[in-house]
This record gives C-alpha cells, sequence and structure tokens, in this order.
C-alpha cells in the first residue's frame, strides 16, 4: 500500500497551563521562554525540520499571541533596520503566508477533542500531532517521518519510564521489533503500575492517519470523563500498521514548573551566549 506523505501537523494548544499559574494568568503557557525563545518555536521549528508544510494551531479563548508571534512585526522590523540591526534572529518566527491554520477548541473536552477539532483542515491526509509542553532537545519527528516513510500507518513516540509512572502516561503492549521501531499490539491510558503491559509510554509526538477523525466523531468519553485521544488510536492496531519509535531526544516536561526550570537549565547549557554564566553560576552555589 502506498501511504500518502506527511505534510500537515496539528498543535494542541488551547490549555489553560494551569499547573504554571501565575504566569499563565494572561500568557499563554506556550509563549513562556526557553533560553531565548518561546515553547510553540520549539515545536514549529521540529516541524518544519521534518518537512511539515502546514501548522494547525488548535486554540482557545486568550491564545491571539500565538499568531500575533509569527506574524510579521512591522514596527519592530522597521526599527531595527534604522538602528542597522540584523533581522537574521527574527527569521524562524515569521510564517510563510498560508502556512499557519488556526480553529478554535471552544470546550475543554480533552486531547482527543482538541485533535479533532482540526478535521475539517487535516481532511483525508495523515498528520503529525506535536504538544509543545514536550520539549524535545534535538527534534524527534524528524526520526519518525523516516520510520513513517518506511513502514506507513501510524507511528507513535515513547520513552521509557519508571513502572511507578506508567499511571501518568498512555502505555503500549510491544510486539515484533523492526530496526529502531517496535510494533504496536495495543494501548492503554493510565493503566495502574501492576496493570501496565510495558513501561513504553507515549510522549507528545504522533503521525496518524485521517481515519482517526472518523472514530473521534463519536465523542466517545474515557479516563477522566474526557475524549481521550489514545482510545481512538488503540481502535486503529490491527486496521493499520502501528509502531513506536524510543526517542533518543532529551525531553523537557514544560508543563510541569520543575521540567521547566530544567529545561531552561539544559538548553542554557547547549547556548554557547550563556553557558559560561550558567557554570560560573552553578560552580559557586
Amino acid at each position: 500500500m502506498s501511504w500518502k506523505p506527511v505534510r500537515k501537523a496539528v498543535f494542541p494548544v488551547a490549555g489553560l497551563g494551569t499547573r504554571l499559574l501565575p504566569a499563565t494568568k494572561s500568557i499563554p503557557k506556550e509563549m513562556l521562554t526557553v533560553v531565548d525563545r518561546p515553547l510553540i518555536q520549539y515545536a514549529v521549528d521540529e516541524a518544519r525540520e521534518a518537512g511539515i508544510e502546514q501548522l494547525i494551531f488548535v486554540t482557545g479563548r486568550g491564545k491571539a499571541a500565538l499568531d500575533d508571534y509569527f506574524d510579521i512585526g512591522f514596527e519592530l522590523e522597521t526599527t531595527m533596520r534604522e538602528r542597522g540591526k540584523s533581522l537574521d534572529v527574527l527569521a524562524s518566527s515569521r510564517s510563510g503566508f498560508g502556512e499557519i491554520v488556526s480553529v478554535r477548541q471552544q470546550q475543554p473536552l480533552g486531547l482527543g477533542h482538541a485533535v479533532w477539532c482540526a478535521k475539517n483542515i487535516v481532511g483525508d491526509e495523515p498528520f503529525a500531532v506535536l504538544l509543545p509542553d514536550d520539549l524535545m532537545a534535538p527534534g524527534a519527528l524528524k526520526d519518525m517521518v523516516a520510520a513513517y516513510n518506511e513502514l506507513g500507518g501510524n507511528i507513535l513516540l515513547t520513552e521509557e519510564v519508571p513502572k511507578e509512572r506508567t499511571a501518568s502516561y498512555g502505555v503500549i503492549t510491544p510486539g515484533e521489533t523492526k530496526g529502531r521501531a517496535v510494533e504496536v499490539k495495543g494501548l492503554v491510558e493510565k493503566p495502574k503500575p501492576e496493570d501496565a503491559p510495558s513501561n513504553l509510554a507515549v510522549i507528545g509526538r504522533y503521525i496518524l492517519q485521517p481515519e482517526l477523525m472518523r472514530i473521534l466523531d463519536s465523542g466517545e468519553k474515557g479516563a477522566g470523563g474526557e475524549i481521550q485521544l489514545t482510545d481512538a488510536m488503540a481502535k486503529l492496531i490491527g486496521a493499520q500498521p502501528f509502531h513506536a519509535v524510543t526517542s533518543d531526544s532529551a525531553r523537557h516536561d514544560c508543563g510541569d514548573k520543575a521540567g521547566f526550570v530544567l529545561a531552561n537549565l539544559a538548553l542554557g547549557l547547549g547556548d554557547p551566549a550563556v553557558e559560561p554564566k550558567i557554570r560560573a553560576y552553578l560552580k559557586g552555589a
């Protein structure tokens, strides 16, 4: 079977960011800065690196800053030109014409519902899903697209977690290993540690077929009374190829205060402009 290329990516960015209050009271959590750029920029850069052509933001009230960020800052750019400053630093924050499309998630009904809100834009094409809270360094989607081009179907990103933490994730039942990928035989959302089929947890990157949207049409609710993406994906297992790739990238959970601080530290240590000052501070701490 010939599988269509992955050209579109969905970014579910309507969440309230309550774990990072009060900072997120007036600023979308995706606009919080790690070193010198907001979280959404890292996710968009990762998608572009993987060859994604259209970025679909599933937003909510108070999220206009996300679209504004990728617009041309006319006043800023004019002032910088007049002062002889390079605009190169702004290049990645500009979107191409038609590159970004926004759609509203009008009710917080779960991740599955957020993805479903992009149904009419996705159409009959496969699509990626990126959760900007999960900052991947370096980006992982490019490797997932490579696996998709070889195996087709649906591709998940997983990482090994301690058994006691499986109740915080969707967890796969692994099957046959195929190079860097493993067949997904089953999926369960937030299992108790004693019931978890493995310690391979699904993290915030997916490549999915458009048939998933037909499953989400039912609005069936799962764990927490929400429409769960994991439950919908599980219904595709057996009907289409389904594989997982384990990430080699460092993942930072930036929806969590500690994870956000550690992301700034880790990426700061990789930035030549700030690394010496961080090391000097840590040495004296």
